[in-house]
């Protein structure tokens, strides 16, 4: 993803809430399965991740885009946002 996109792609996350949280207990085949159907539906999803340490949060988002196959887009303290695209893609992306 280059730059400019993920600038983008941050403008478009901004007003948007989030939509999965993940709880103190991580993630869960639940927690994963719930990311998977938002993403089908959103393509770009923000998450609220637990208040654990920093290195643990970066952890945890980078476990969902491994098991989601998503990029992530943006991680500020508790929030994330990941990006997925569809397979017919509703986002306009620029090149």
């Amino acid at each position: 993803m280059t730059p400019k996109q993920r600038k983008h792609l941050k403008a478009l996350a901004h007003h948007r809430k989030p939509v999965v949280q993940v709880g103190n207990a991580g993630i869960s085949a639940a927690v994963i399965q719930e990311i998977e159907l938002a993403l089908g539906r959103h393509e770009l999803l923000k998450i609220r991740l637990p208040g654990v340490a920093r290195a643990a949060r970066t952890e945890i988002l980078e476990k969902i885009c491994e098991t989601t196959g998503a990029e992530a887009v943006q991680e500020i303290g508790r929030m994330a946002v990941i990006y997925r695209r569809a397979e017919k893609p509703r986002l306009k992306i620029p090149e």
